[in-house]
């Protein structure tokens, strides 16, 4: 319910600033405007699980694309009052403060986020964590925290907005 209703507030206030875009988003799947080649991406809750538990690891995630491209993104942690964002050849910022992804050159150093546990049979040195909400890791890799993310069968909602985080860092 409470997915929807964040959805909801999102669309409504987007298509004020942007009357004829089109959406994607999780809850309501897609939404054709006239302009189709310009498409808003959300997902209201991203850690919907984590939400639901009370686990304060989550976030709000929208993307806009732009004739396939990913031009802006912006990641927000409620809780932590953590916002970051990026917009395409202008870098990827943390609370308006320039982010940068990790230079780490020893594997065995990084730590990285994914559902992929099978990896640690390959590569056994990994520090893996799975943390339940894929945007914010994401966002954590854009800014350093982490030094990679691997996730199987992820949504576009789920990512769209720290791709773009990911590149511009």
């Amino acid at each position: 319910k409470t997915d929807k209703r964040v959805e909801e507030i999102l669309i409504e206030e987007l298509t004020k600033a942007k009357k004829n875009y089109s959406f994607l988003t999780e809850e309501s799947g897609k939404i054709d405007n006239s302009d189709k080649d310009k498409v808003w991406i959300i997902d209201p809750i991203d850690g919907t699980t984590n939400f639901l538990h009370g686990i304060p690891h989550f976030a709000i995630s929208i993307a806009l694309k732009i004739d396939n491209k990913f031009k802006s993104a912006l990641i927000h942690d409620p809780l932590k009052n953590e916002i970051f964002f990026a917009e395409e050849n202008n870098g990827a910022f943390f609370n308006n403060h320039r982010i940068r992804v990790s230079n780490k050159n020893n594997i065995e150093d990084c730590l990285f986020s994914s559902d992929s546990y099978g990896l640690k049979s390959v590569f056994p040195k990994l520090n893996m964590r799975n943390s339940g909400c894929a945007a914010l890791d994401m966002a954590y890799v854009g800014s350093g925290r982490l030094d990679g993310y691997f996730h199987n069968n992820i949504n576009l909602w789920d990512i769209a907005a720290g791709v773009l985080i990911v590149q511009e860092a």
